[in-house]
């Protein structure tokens, strides 16, 4: 993946990293015990923020969101599932920015029971998330938990900033795609068949080999490069 200064390797206690793109920012940073990945979208624009999950370690959080905006403004945490270390950082980041809590509707109620915080937005596939400007498409892959949900953010035709793709997608996937393989099912073959038929129709059947996949731990990839490995993935059945 190509951008100004972007790696898409981060870890716990490491800089930013930031790509900038025509009318979004991306930054990413690592988290808590397991390096979970947090990413902040900013609209270029407007100053719209989204936070894509919130890990742990909620001073570094609230550093991430005062570097996409000086005021601080955050819109909106996207959880893209109910796991505690996902969530772990929820409450004292809404507490302090007032941003609203969006989720897939099915892990809404546990996300809510967790963090002893409402979830105002129940998220179903092919919803759509605004932040500013900037346009999320919500795409649910079901296996990992029961209410997992990426998203899909997508230059416009007209992209023209240096490192620009217009058309190409940026995916946020959380724990339901990786490099390698996807998310853990616990062992069971039918939540394995679900997220990987998921997986499989509504990301690799639709988007491109140049989209990015933003995961919810470890280093960044794309679909061109994962796509190769499906076969083996579902032979494995894990």
């Amino acid at each position: 993946m190509t951008g100004p200064g972007y790696t898409g390797r981060v870890h716990v206690g490491g800089p930013t990293d930031v790509r900038v793109l025509d009318g979004a920012e991306i930054r990413k940073v690592a988290v808590g015990p397991t390096d979970n990945a947090a990413y902040l979208l900013t609209c270029r624009r407007t100053g719209a923020q989204l936070l894509v999950d919130a890990p742990a370690d909620p001073d570094r959080l609230l550093a991430l969101v005062r570097e996409g905006s000086p005021s601080a403004r955050l819109d909106v945490v996207v959880v893209t599932h109910r796991h505690h270390d996902h969530v772990g950082a929820l409450t004292s980041v809404v507490a302090v920015t007032g941003a609203h809590v969006a989720a897939g509707v099915d892990d809404a109620d546990a996300i809510a029971a967790a963090t002893d915080h409402p979830v105002t937005t129940r998220l179903r596939h092919g919803d759509t998330v605004a932040v500013g400007d900037l346009v999320l498409e919500v795409v649910a892959l079901r296996g990992h938990t029961p209410g997992s949900v990426a998203l899909a953010l997508t230059e416009p035709a007209d992209a023209a900033a240096p490192g620009a793709v217009p058309g190409r997608v940026h995916l946020f996937t959380g724990d339901s795609l990786f490099p390698g393989g996807v998310g853990a099912t616990g062992g069971d073959p039918v939540r394995f068949a679900a997220l990987l038929g998921d997986v499989t129709a509504r990301v690799f059947d639709r988007f491109r080999d140049d989209t990015g996949v933003y995961p919810g731990h470890g280093d960044d990839t794309t679909l061109g490069a994962e796509r190769p490995q499906l076969a083996a993935w579902a032979a494995r059945g894990w």
